[in-house]
């Protein structure tokens, strides 16, 4: 069982994680962060040690987790100085399992499908976490630590974790983006963006119960090209969101047009 970890990363899933291993009587005895100050912010969060030197870690935890930004998770790797047993994971959607295959005999993934920011306390009661191991030992390990935090605990290959964080790209990243595009639209007018937030949390509550295919509204699903030529006008001043508007919208038309009638 694992019953102790050593975090390397302080960021958003870093901190996250920490709070949440903690709280399920999971000892996080260690904090790695390039900046001291960010490792020791972490630990003392979670009444751990803290280092800015890899070379430091310590040695007899029962699990690493590797929770940095992907660019850095090699560089992480080549400065390790663990022994070739030790169980390490990373955390990151869209970085291959075997990353890790030259550095440790035992290893994998430990995914919290999520997007994790250091102020809001993650409710990981209700976060898929997605694991994969190179072994049936560290499979089972992972798979009991991830159970104490969640009962959606999911066994999901490096292939198909890639296309799960596209996927999350565009129903998590793309979609804020476009909340950012239309608080600035209303900012433009005096608006406030809090009038959008009922529609937003019933768009979201929607797929709950129905597809995302059913679940579409607006002028593009129907072609209303009066409604659509008259908000790509308003848009003149924002030359890139009209952009935007015209390829979500001929997007939205043509997937819309492929399906079955008793869909729509």
């Amino acid at each position: 069982m694992i019953e102790n970890v050593v975090i390397i990363g302080s960021g958003n899933l870093a901190t996250q994680l920490a709070l949440a291993l903690t709280g399920k009587g999971i000892q996080v005895k260690q904090v790695f962060s390039r900046t001291l100050d960010s490792a020791k912010e972490l630990a003392q969060k979670v009444n751990a040690e803290f280092t800015n030197d890899l070379s430091g870690l310590m040695t007899d935890a029962d699990l690493y987790i590797i929770s940095v930004k992907d660019s850095a998770i090699e560089e992480v790797l080549q400065n390790l100085s663990l022994n070739k047993n030790c169980l390490i994971v990373h955390t990151a959607g869209s970085i291959s399992m075997d990353i890790l295959s030259r550095y440790t005999n035992n290893y994998g993934v430990f995914y919290p499908l999520q997007s994790f920011s250091k102020s809001r306390k993650a409710n990981f009661s209700k976060i898929p976490i997605c694991i994969e191991a190179n072994n049936t030992s560290s499979l089972q390990k992972l798979q009991d630590l991830a159970e104490t935090l969640s009962p959606s605990v999911q066994l999901v290959d490096s292939d198909q974790r890639k296309n799960l964080h596209l996927a999350a790209v565009f129903v998590n990243n793309f979609v804020n983006h476009l909340y950012v595009i239309g608080s600035e639209i209303l900012q433009d007018k005096n608006l406030n963006f809090n009038l959008l937030k009922p529609m937003i949390l019933e768009t979201a509550l929607k797929v709950e119960s129905l597809s995302p295919i059913v679940a579409q509204t607006g002028p593009a699903i129907r072609n209303d090209q009066s409604v659509i030529g008259a908000q790509l006008k308003l848009l003149q001043k924002f030359p890139e969101f009209q952009k935007i508007y015209s390829f979500v919208t001929e997007s939205i038309y043509h997937i819309h047009q492929k399906q079955p009638n008793d869909l729509l």
